[in-house]
């Protein structure tokens, strides 16, 4: 387990970050609403610092790594990298920046060129970006493997040769290739066996102490998020609705959807008293989100106001924000 630390000056900072995808219909492909994926999400991410974003499928996760990283435009809203905003920037005005940020997608497997082998892989941003060329290249290849547990006899093998944990070294590998200051990590583990999560995680805790990495965790698994996160931000229905340090989530919620996730993280002791909370109904759909808190239909707490008035992301206690009428 990793301590918690305060957050410094941020490397990432996101304000009001909004993304809706159209919703087109008919022979004319007329929009005739929009998927509200992201709306309004904020936080900051300092050096060195892990932030675990968790919540349950479809509630926005995915989209907001993707949206900050730029491989689909925001709708609205600012991310800063470093304090250079870049949510405006071009493709080729962002190609400085992409170099600070990477990520390791979910699927290892198709994440990976078929057609490449894997020292290929591992140097292709390399080569992108000119950091080296001949024998020194195949120096670096073979460091960036060794720093994830491959082995460099390996390196001239394909990728559906390797094991699904295997290939997601090899994707870790390739991020690592041009020193970023933030990884952001896709659920990366939530294709792997439970065995082999342990060990991608704990590489991934090693990696990060050895060069000070800053990531975006992303996951709807909350006990894994709980091993590697210092912060942990709760996503619901596009919106944000808990964020404090890991420490104080899993001991005190305060969000009533935080209460439902962490009652359903197993126990390892069959015997220790457990109250499960089973939320009623489904996830409303994000075409058509509830008005008020976006909650309310499923929150076993909801009265009038909740379906009137929207609630904000407020501090109710140091470095603990809430966006629940229970909480003013």
């Amino acid at each position: 387990m990793i301590g918690t630390t305060a957050p410094a000056a941020p490397l990432l900072s996101v304000k009001g970050l909004v993304k809706h995808f159209p919703v087109r219909k008919g022979l004319l492909r007329r929009t005739s609403g929009h998927v509200h994926a992201i709306d309004g999400v904020s936080f900051d991410i300092a050096a060195g610092e892990t932030l675990g974003l968790v919540g349950e499928s479809g509630c926005g996760k995915s989209t907001t790594g993707k949206a900050i990283l730029k491989l689909i435009e925001p709708t609205a809203g600012e991310i800063r990298l470093s304090g250079k905003r870049i949510d405006g920037l071009s493709r080729a005005e962002m190609r400085p920046y992409r170099r600070q940020m990477q990520v390791v997608f979910q699927d290892p497997y198709s994440s990976l060129s078929p057609r490449l082998k894997i020292r290929d892989i591992i140097a292709e941003p390399l080569a992108n970006y000119g950091e080296a060329k001949g024998e020194g290249t195949a120096e670096r290849v073979e460091q960036l493997a060794e720093k994830v547990g491959l082995r460099s006899d390996t390196l001239d093998r394909y990728p559906h040769e390797f094991s699904g944990g295997q290939r997601q070294r090899i994707g870790i590998a390739r991020a690592l290739a041009l020193r970023p200051n933030l990884i952001i990590c896709d659920e990366p583990v939530s294709a792997l066996d439970v065995s082999v999560q342990a060990q991608v995680i704990n590489l991934l805790v090693d990696l990060q102490r050895e060069f000070s990495l800053a990531y975006l965790f992303i996951a709807h698994d909350i006990a894994v998020v709980e091993h590697i996160s210092h912060r942990v931000a709760v996503m619901y229905l596009g919106k944000i609705v808990e964020i404090t340090d890991r420490a104080r989530l899993f001991n005190n919620p305060q969000h009533p959807y935080t209460e439902a996730l962490l009652s359903a993280v197993p126990q390892p002791d069959p015997e220790a008293p457990k109250k499960r909370i089973i939320l009623r109904g489904d996830v409303p759909s994000p075409v058509n989100p509830p008005p008020g808190c976006r909650f309310h239909t499923r929150c076993p707490y909801a009265f009038e106001r909740c379906s009137a008035e929207e609630p904000q992301l407020k501090e109710i206690a140091t470095g603990h924000n809430v966006a629940c009428h229970l909480r003013d």
